[in-house]
């Protein structure tokens, strides 16, 4: 893999993202809705429950969420939520015998006896980290193990990159948030205005310039105190990620309890599958299965159709191990699609990752995985992980697995969105989606992530409505009933380059589940 992967990839992508391309207002449930009736690039859904499957039966079809965590008691949510038969709520024993007592609605593999992971390391961090003691200032030992010294000097120099952007930006967010707190302390007793904005001292470059775009904002009719918490928030993210994501002597294993160099080891964790931030996965399960036509809320893309939630993602880098064990519980416990709003840049223990996909695939599971949201032409940066392909060119799980971009309401790809025409399969809707948050609530959210479930939503139709499909049929079905727009669109990273559809992905297109399911007449 290319070094300039580990510099350029951001290495989490579970949190969405804004989108630059400009659009117009996009209806609250947009991505169900259809490009002639609607006017919007949804994918038809709605359009194909009123005419297509009007009057069919279902069969209910069960969809894995890997991911944060979520809120499983949520208004939206409550009643496709996956509930293991075979368990007995609360008395402490494995009652199925399948290694995991009262695994009720799934399982969290990042949670402990007393508490859960919430932050962890970036996977550079822990792969530099592991490799720090025995190569550092030790040239004997990179003579002696060239292949674990190659992957330790790629992994130092990403790491540092890494950490000296990170550390830079968080002194400079630093400077501007005390520089807003003190002109706070100045105007405590009243509303500030933009003259006291002008008028506040700045003693450097980047107060000067920083002095400006709060001046155009507040002109734009945003607030000072709406101002001042960005920043705020902007700066506790970026400060963690030195706390937490680039630090490599902070080890939140502790916490698991588990053995992690084990990566066979397989029951460990609790069965807390909400954990203490659920907003990412708890967003991703409403665009699959949020209860349609109940008044409250939105809709999700599937009507008949329960989440299986799976815990393995924390703030950082998702660990191989965990992404393993969840993929094999997903397969073992009846879960016909496995969606995965997250990924890396880096492996750890690729093999663990692709022994569990093959034994997914050999239980006809469909995978649905988020492109990314750096903006990158993966066909020219590398892979992102888990992917697809097996280690050393052992194979694939290609004819089981959909990479998917995002797109906005005016059928633009997310500013943010990876792209490829060989990486990337399918586009689907991913700018301003409303969907289930914790607490009960509802908010629009930006990132492949979002497109993801969009996808997996559509998957489920099918093989909800037509279960004798295998998940290979399904993704060829998706795949080739693609909306194709014969335009050129603004390059996602680069607007001021256009690319045609036909390169920013496989298909050249955007899901259309109208479409899909006419095509199986």
């Amino acid at each position: 893999m290319k070094k300039s992967v580990f510099i350029k990839i951001t290495f989490l992508f579970i949190i969405g993202i804004p989108c630059s391309i400009k659009a117009q207002k996009a209806p609250e449930n947009w991505y169900n809705l259809d490009l002639v009736n609607d006017k919007v690039y949804g994918v038809s859904s709605n359009k194909a429950y009123e005419t297509i499957l009007k009057g069919k039966t279902s069969k209910q079809v069960i969809v894995a969420i890997i991911d944060a965590g979520t809120q499983i008691d949520h208004e939206d949510l409550k009643d496709h939520i996956w509930i293991n038969k075979n368990e007995i709520p609360g008395n402490g024993i494995d009652d199925d015998h399948n290694g995991y007592i009262d695994d009720i609605n799934g399982w969290d593999f990042i949670g402990g006896k007393t508490e859960d992971i919430f932050h962890d390391n970036f996977e550079i961090t822990r792969i530099y980290g592991k490799y720090k003691s025995i190569f550092e200032n030790n040239p004997d030992a990179a003579k002696h193990d060239p292949k674990h010294f190659k992957i330790y000097d790629l992994s130092k120099n990403a790491f540092f990159t890494k950490y000296n952007e990170t550390k830079k930006k968080s002194d400079e967010l630093g400077e501007i948030k005390d520089w807003l707190e003190r002109m706070e302390n100045e105007f405590k007793d009243k509303v500030i205005s933009l003259e006291d904005v002008n008028a506040f001292p700045v003693n450097d470059s980047i107060l000067t310039q920083y002095k400006l775009t709060l001046y155009k904002s507040m002109d734009k009719g945003t607030s000072f105190l709406e101002v001042k918490k960005s920043v705020d928030t902007r700066y506790e993210a970026n400060n963690n990620k030195l706390i937490y994501h680039l630090n490599v002597d902070y080890n939140s294993r502790s916490i698991v309890g588990d053995n992690y160099d084990d990566s066979s080891e397989r029951f460990y964790g609790n069965n807390d599958v909400k954990g203490p931030q659920a907003r990412h996965g708890t967003h991703v399960a409403g665009i699959i299965g949020a209860i349609r036509n109940n008044s409250i809320g939105v809709d999700g893309v599937a009507d008949n159709v329960l989440i299986m939630v799976l815990r393995a993602v924390p703030d950082g880098d998702e660990r191989d191990k965990d992404i393993a064990n969840a993929i094999r519980y997903a397969a073992e416990n009846g879960a016909s699609i496995i969606n995965m709003s997250f990924g890396k840049a880096f492996p750890y223990d690729k093999k663990v990752v692709d022994d569990a996909v093959r034994f997914a695939v050999s239980k006809d599971v469909l995978f649905i995985h988020a492109a990314g949201n750096d903006h990158l032409n993966l066909d020219k940066e590398g892979y992102r992980f888990p992917n697809s392909n097996y280690e050393n060119g052992k194979g694939n799980a290609k004819s089981n697995w959909i990479v998917v971009g995002a797109i906005n309401s005016n059928g633009m790809p997310g500013s943010f969105s990876n792209y490829g025409k060989k990486m990337v399969d399918v586009f689907a809707p991913g700018v301003s989606i409303n969907s289930t948050v914790p607490e009960g609530k509802y908010t629009k959210l930006n990132g492949t992530s979002m497109a993801t479930p969009v996808v997996a939503g559509v998957a489920a139709m099918i093989r909800s409505y037509y279960p004798e499909l295998s998940a290979k049929q399904v993704k060829k079905i998706i795949l080739k009933t693609v909306y194709t727009p014969n335009t050129e669109v603004p390059t996602p990273g680069n607007e001021k380059v256009f690319i045609s559809w036909e390169n920013l992905c496989k298909t050249g297109g955007i899901v259309n589940a109208y479409e899909a399911l006419k095509s199986i007449h």
